[in-house]
């Protein structure tokens, strides 16, 4: 583990018109930069108080953010050391990066089967989905 001397500056964006709380959006962005390797193993993130600042939020916020990820062992903190993201085993990356993927299909075939749509025609949904997807990516939007 390679520790970095300066805490890392995390480009978290909080909305009050997201219904999510707010220690919910902080989670989910520090999930989503730790899960995609853009915040890697060993990077010292800032303290509950510094990150509470930053995000003109409460100390109660950011902690309760820090206590769930640490409990999924995605970050440990130590008395003086600080927080810093965890080494975490690829098996373990995998279950968390794919675990949301799952959720939000499962959430839209019942939406779709609430609407009457066969399996036919969520397959079709999907495929469209992932083509505009592609698209997007390739025109850079």
């Amino acid at each position: 583990m390679s520790a970095e001397s300066a805490e890392a500056r995390i480009p978290i964006q909080l909305s009050m018109d997201d219904p999510e709380p707010m220690y919910r959006q902080i989670e989910s962005q520090l999930r989503d930069f730790i899960l995609a390797g853009q915040l890697p193993p060993g990077t010292k993130l800032p303290s509950v108080r510094a990150l509470a600042k930053d995000l003109a939020c409460s100390v109660i916020t950011t902690r309760r953010a820090y206590q769930d990820l640490e409990g999924e062992g995605l970050i440990r903190t130590r008395q003086g050391m600080g927080t810093v993201v965890a080494q975490i085993a690829e098996e373990s990356m995998s279950r968390h990066r794919r675990e949301p993927v799952e959720k939000a299909f499962e959430d839209a075939v019942r939406a779709g089967r609430r609407a009457g749509f066969s399996e036919g025609e969520l397959r079709e949904v999907f495929e469209e989905t992932l083509e505009k997807n592609e698209s997007n990516l390739e025109g850079g939007t």
